[in-house]
């Protein structure tokens, strides 16, 4: 009778929401109505991009069929949690995607800290070719890496000729080095942008007091810059490694010999047509994405320097 209870005022409650936003009488209910019209293409977007897509992933991942959507099995979810190969293929998305973010907001915060703090001849040039990868779709990165790195890329050839070496002995675009370079040359602009809003905002009188006091450029940046900055690194961070985990064209092309959850979402439904592995996969691998977007979330924020 409770539950039966609850349910009823919930109802009611929802109901007489939905009245108030539709036939809003008051100023308040007037700017409730205000936020719910402007938060409805976002919702249509999320249903439609989002919540019908997931909803069809998880119909995929109990179907008893590969090719619709017929009858109800568990054997793919059985798969994806006792095989180890599943697991292993977890592993190598988490720690390569971590170390391509790392090594990426790194460079970053080297560029964002060149760009903000000092007065560098052709400035525009060098943001335009640091945002430029931005634009390029990760099969167009491969193949860039591949021009550079391949058994006839530019590299390669130029250090044949002062090696020695043969060309195919050294090339490396499809090894796991280039694999990592085509990463981070795609995550250093997303790293490099977040971080140039931040310097925007770091106290500058601050860091003048400390340099006044005696400070060096490095015990400046460590102990007043670092702390400002320090919500977009972790924000950085965040955009990049979500990044990292969600390439697909370039890992497709360069592979590496790494096999990590993008690739084997592809492979699952080209070789076999596997849709429910295929969404077995997505659904954990959106799931971990969503927890781990919440948890960065909650590390950022302001450690302000005051003077």
């Amino acid at each position: 009778m409770s539950v039966r209870t609850s349910m009823g005022d919930t109802l009611q409650r929802t109901l007489t929401i939905a009245h108030t936003v539709a036939f809003p009488t008051t100023e308040r209910e007037r700017e409730r109505r205000r936020i719910a019209i402007m938060c409805l293409p976002f919702l249509v977007l999320a249903v439609f991009a989002g919540f019908v897509p997931l909803a069809t992933m998880a119909r995929m991942s109990l179907s008893a069929e590969r090719l619709s959507n017929e009858g109800w099995s568990l054997e793919a979810w059985e798969t994806l949690t006792t095989d180890s190969t599943y697991w292993w293929i977890g592993f190598n998305t988490l720690w390569f995607a971590a170390a391509a973010t790392l090594v990426s907001v790194a460079v970053g915060v080297a560029i964002a800290h060149a760009l903000e703090k000092y007065s560098l001849p052709f400035e525009n040039a060098i943001v335009a070719a640091v945002s430029f990868p931005i634009a390029l779709p990760g099969i167009v990165v491969a193949f860039m890496v591949i021009v550079l790195l391949g058994r006839q890329g530019l590299i390669t050839q130029a250090i044949a000729v002062f090696s020695g070496e043969g060309a195919i002995s050294l090339a490396t675009a499809t090894t796991i080095g280039g694999l990592f370079l085509g990463y981070v040359y795609s995550l250093i602009p997303r790293a490099t942008m977040v971080l140039r809003g931040t310097y925007a905002e770091v106290n500058t009188d601050a860091e003048e007091a400390a340099r006044s006091l005696g400070a060096s450029p490095l015990e400046t940046f460590v102990r007043v810059t670092l702390p400002e900055i320090r919500p977009g690194i972790v924000a950085a961070c965040i955009l990049t490694y979500r990044s990292a985990l969600a390439i697909f064209g370039t890992v497709l092309i360069l592979q590496g010999g790494l096999v990590v959850v993008t690739l084997r979402i592809d492979r699952e439904l080209s070789i076999g047509f596997n849709s429910q592995m295929a969404g077995a996969i997505g659904l954990v691998y959106v799931a971990f994405l969503i927890a781990f977007t919440f948890v960065g979330l909650r590390f950022v924020r302001t450690d302000a320097v005051e003077i």
